[in-house]
């Protein structure tokens, strides 16, 4: 189905303005054609003058059919029009229009809500891709908007390709840019949008492991990276709107933008993933305290050395090296205590 752009129907003001001129015109035309075609009694007077009055009469009542084709649009909305059940065009732009008073706008995805920006006001009945409040759902009508929206779905659990659950939700910048596709080609391109918002994240998520770890490919090359979800978030928010985008471009839709908005460990794990955190982090720590005392221990004995300031047998270096290595790699301040005496 291809977008097919009304033009020439931005006349709404001059349409309303004949219009009701006309209505006018038949209602005085009617006025005079009844006053002078019956008499008191309801006897014919003139004929001709019955016959004019009871067509205005008649024109008068049929002559606001043409005022049902007008529309009114604001920037950034669209109507989708059909007619006796075929696609008749599409109006985009702001303005004052006329149509065929016989066509009806269609937007299937009007009773939508999908926890997003862009519409504006409340009817019962929820469905499914997100959370209304008090049970309302917000619609926007039979118009299209052509703004960009924000869809954020809920959290979602999943596990990552270690297999870790972890909770994940993302939010997608997005708008119709084919509105005849995006009414026609799917049920309701808003929901469409949901699902395959999921289960996009879905496939990306379970190709990253949580944080880095070794033997990992998420690129698909066959080498391991150090891609993660964590890490490489930007990377990943790429990767998802490219994969939703792959798939609802059938559908009239364009994916601005895609973002995690939250990302962590299920609650089952957390406290044990946490616990290994710290672990990591203390052991690392560990290791750079003592790279750095064992630089500082030799660079100590190696200044007493060259200084011939005292000398030290293996025994007593090795004594040095302890109380040295000690307090440099304490967790507490060391008490010194000091020898008056001989050091042998």
């Amino acid at each position: 189905m291809e977008e097919k752009i009304l033009k020439g129907k931005k006349i709404g003001g001059l349409v309303l303005i004949i219009n009701l001129a006309v209505i006018i015109a038949l209602i005085v035309g009617a006025i005079v054609g009844l006053t002078n075609g019956l008499g008191e009694n309801n006897e014919v007077l003139s004929q001709p003058h019955l016959i004019l009055g009871v067509a205005c009469s008649i024109l008068a009542c049929l002559a606001w059919i043409p005022l049902a084709g007008l529309k009114v649009l604001n920037p950034n909305e669209a109507y989708v029009l059909t007619l006796f059940g075929k696609y008749y065009g599409t109006l985009k732009g702001e303005g004052f229009y006329w149509v065929n008073p016989f066509c009806s706008a269609i937007n299937p995805a009007s009773a939508t809500k999908l926890n997003q920006s862009g519409d504006v006001s409340h009817v019962k009945n929820s469905l499914t891709g997100g959370k209304a409040d008090d049970g309302e759902v917000i619609v926007n009508g039979k118009k299209i908007s052509l703004k960009i929206m924000t869809l954020s779905n809920s959290r979602q659990k999943i596990n990552d390709c270690l297999g870790n659950p972890i909770e994940i939700s993302i939010a997608v910048m997005w708008q119709v840019v084919d509105t005849a596709k995006a009414v026609f080609n799917v049920d309701n391109y808003k929901e469409y949008l949901s699902l395959q918002c999921d289960s996009a994240l879905r496939d990306i998520v379970r190709i990253y492991p949580y944080d880095v770890a070794e033997g990992v490919d998420t690129t698909g090359d066959g080498k391991p990276d150090e891609g993660s979800l964590r890490g490489s978030s930007e990377v990943v928010a790429e990767r998802i709107r490219e994969k939703i985008q792959s798939k609802v471009s059938w559908a009239g839709l364009k994916i601005v933008e895609a973002r995690i908005t939250y990302l962590a460990y299920s609650p089952e794990i957390a406290a044990v993933m946490l616990q290994r955190q710290q672990a990591s982090a203390i052991i690392d720590a560990r290791k750079m305290i003592v790279d750095g005392a064992v630089g500082m221990v030799e660079m100590a004995l190696e200044r007493l050395n060259n200084g011939g300031m005292v000398t030290l047998d293996e025994e007593r270096k090795a004594a040095m090296v302890s109380n040295l290595l000690v307090v440099l790699c304490g967790n507490k301040d060391a008490q010194p205590i000091v020898n008056s005496g001989s050091l042998y």
